[in-house]
Order: structure tokens, then sequence, then C-alpha cells
């Protein structure tokens, strides 16, 4: 017999959401054409392949997707029930990677687990662990949320203590994303106003005082405001990325003619990957995919609205999560490339080179077409419409 998933896509009954799927395998798609471009001449320098990065990226793409499909495959209850462990677990992935021998340091972090093939970047595991964690506390202790203080601080403990290790390696920017993820979900979980602002403001503070308390952070803060001041050192990295931009103009110089990327702009085909894509695609492309990004978020809200309406709790905060979690390290990514933010070393999301990235948010994407479709389902068994966006 065929899987469930398998009959209802034979049947053409998949109560997929088109706008998603459609932003979904835009994005996969143009994210892969840019690290090849961005890469080329990387693996021909570093590894004596020219094509050893593009295929090591088609490899990631096609297990994210083999992920996914097993994902979409499990019901909602499960994470529901088992929110708490893959959180534990994230925890302890944390540590581990700060154990010396057992995580992987490159470019002054320990960020990284060695696999077979591959290294895994902890962090992105840790932030759908997250999504999951916060979704289950909110439905299981809204009462608390909405109406003591004690409701917001015994998640946050847990999270701030996430965060903690998460500055061991270091990784702030992912600190500051599982941290907005958790305040964001609490707020449309119904958290008072006041007790939301005291939380923003202790948590704006403490990252002003993370930046005061570590010399490279002043340093990525004083290149961040003052990129022309040193454009052969600290600035280096944003000089040339603005420089990418310029030349951009309307419609790019022509995918695949861009030069910032060889060798001018560090880490093109992970961090700086959106750069690259300004200067070959111009101001079109830049638009186009924030564009895609708007579309997903967009959809990820309706889902979260649809599921609230037939009673799926839950399901509506991991989708409201993951809404807010594809927002924020978008615009965190675009915004670094544009000088609009300080470097923070996050990945575009599906588009960035890098295994663990790929392979997470495909999971999560995953994830989010698993609530549509439970939504979908209870709709048409219900016997009624509802209709949003």
């Amino acid at each position: 017999m065929m899987p469930i998933w398998v009959e209802k896509l034979v049947a053409g009954d998949t109560h997929f959401d088109k706008a998603l799927v459609f932003a979904t395998i835009s994005l996969l798609c143009l994210g892969y054409l840019m690290v090849s471009s961005a890469s080329l001449h990387v693996g021909a320098a570093s590894m004596g392949d020219v094509f050893h990065y593009p295929v090591r990226q088609l490899m990631h793409i096609v297990l994210g997707l083999v992920a996914a499909i097993g994902i979409y495959c499990v019901p909602m209850y499960f994470w529901e029930a088992y929110g708490g462990w893959f959180f534990a677990l994230g925890g302890v992935l944390l540590i581990l990677v700060l154990v010396p021998g057992v995580g992987v340091k490159v470019n002054g972090s320990t960020r990284w687990i060695a696999l077979p093939g591959f290294r895994f970047q902890v962090s992105e595991a840790v932030k759908l662990s997250v999504v999951i964690y916060m979704a289950g506390f909110v439905t299981r202790h809204r009462e608390q949320v909405t109406e003591k203080a004690a409701g917001l601080v015994r998640p946050l403990v847990w999270i701030v203590i996430a965060c903690g290790l998460l500055l061991l390696e270091p990784d702030m920017g992912t600190a500051v994303v599982i941290l907005v993820i958790a305040m964001g979900m609490m707020f449309l979980g119904g958290a008072r106003l006041k007790q939301f602002v005291f939380l923003l403001i202790a948590a704006t503070f403490a990252g002003a005082l993370a930046i005061f308390l570590s010399e490279y952070r002043q340093k990525r803060m004083n290149s961040f405001l003052h990129p022309w001041e040193d454009p052969l050192g600290d600035g280096f990295q944003l000089v040339q990325a603005l420089i990418s931009f310029g030349r951009g103009e309307w419609a790019g110089v022509g995918l695949g003619s861009g030069v910032q990327k060889l060798f001018y702009l560090p880490e093109a085909h992970t961090d700086f990957l959106f750069s690259v894509l300004a200067e070959e695609l111009g101001f079109i492309g830049v638009l186009a995919v924030i564009l895609l990004f708007t579309v997903i978020v967009w959809r990820a809200f309706v889902i979260g609205i649809m599921a609230e309406t037939v009673g799926e709790k839950f399901s509506a905060f991991i989708a409201y999560g993951l809404g807010i979690w594809f927002a924020l390290q978008s615009f965190v990514n675009i915004g670094v490339n544009m000088g609009m933010l300080p470097t923070k070393g996050l990945t575009l999301p599906f588009m960035s080179y890098g295994g663990g990235s790929m392979i997470v948010m495909c999971v999560a994407m995953s994830l989010l077409y698993r609530v549509n479709l439970e939504v979908q389902q209870k709709i048409s068994a219900g016997e009624k419409e509802v209709h949003y966006g």
C-alpha cells in the first residue's frame, strides 16, 4: 500500500498552499543558481574542483527534501507531545558543541559538529526546537501567559540559558533570533503589553551589555557604523558588499558575470550570497527575493489564523513561530548585506550554502505544510469553508 500522502498526491487532494509552494521552490532554485555562481572559483582554488560547492549544495537540498517528506508524514500531536524533549536535546547539543574535540571551530567560532560528509550547525536545529517548545508551552499555559508574570519568566529562563550557551560559541545572531521568536510567540499568545515591553527593554539592555563586554563585538559595531574608516581592514566585508549593490543597478551585470565574488567579498556563497545576487541580478532580483520571503511569511500567518479558527491552537503557534523565524532571519541577513545591521553570521533561508541550514529550513517548511494539511482536512471534515488572505 502507498503512504497516505502519496495516495493524496496521486489523487490531487494534497491541500497544498500553492503560493507557499511556489515561493519555496523559487527560493531553492534561485539560491542554488546563486550559490553555484558565487562558489565556482572558490571550489577551483581551495578544492581543485570547480563544481565542489554546487554538487554539495545539491546534495544538501536533496537531503533536505527527503527529510521534509518524512516530517510531512508526522502528525502534529507528536510534536505537541514531545516538543519539550526536542528542546532539551537542542540544549544537550549546544553543550556538546563546546566540548573540545567534538565541536568544530571555523573563523573563530565553535558552532558545528562534524557529521559524515558535512558539518552540522547545531544552532539551526535549536531554532526549530524553540518554535516547537514555545508553541507547546503557550498552548498548555495560555492562562498563565496572559495573566501572570511567572507565565513569561518560566520559559524564558530556559531560553536565556540556551542564549548563554550560544554566546559562548560565540553566536550572538542566533541568540537574538531565538529570543525574539520566544518573545514574539508569547506576545501572540496574549502576554500583556506592559510585561512584554519590560522584557523587550531587558533584552535590549542585555544585548548592549554583551556588545560592551566583548572586544570583537565592539569592532563589528564600529565597522558597521564607520565601514569607510578602515575599508581594507575591519570594514572590508561591508564595503565590498555595498560595492556589489552599487554595481548591480536596476537589472544587474548578468548571472555569473559578477566580480565582487572573485575573492573580494568574503563568505560570498554563505552569509553574503544576497550581495552577489544584488550585483548579478540587480534591483529586480533583490525585489523578487524580498517578495518571495514576504509571501512565505504572509502564508505562515494566514495558516496560523486558520488553525486558530478551527481550534488547533498548537498548530497555530507553530505557524506563527515559523513565520516570525523566517521573517526575522531573512530580514537580518538582507539587512547585514545592505549595511543596515551589524554582521551577524546568519544564513539566508533556503538560499545560502550550508548543509545544516538547508536541511533544517526544509524540515521547518514541511512542518508548516503539515499544519496547513491538517487544518484543511479539519475544514473539509466539518464541511465549512474558511478563507483568509
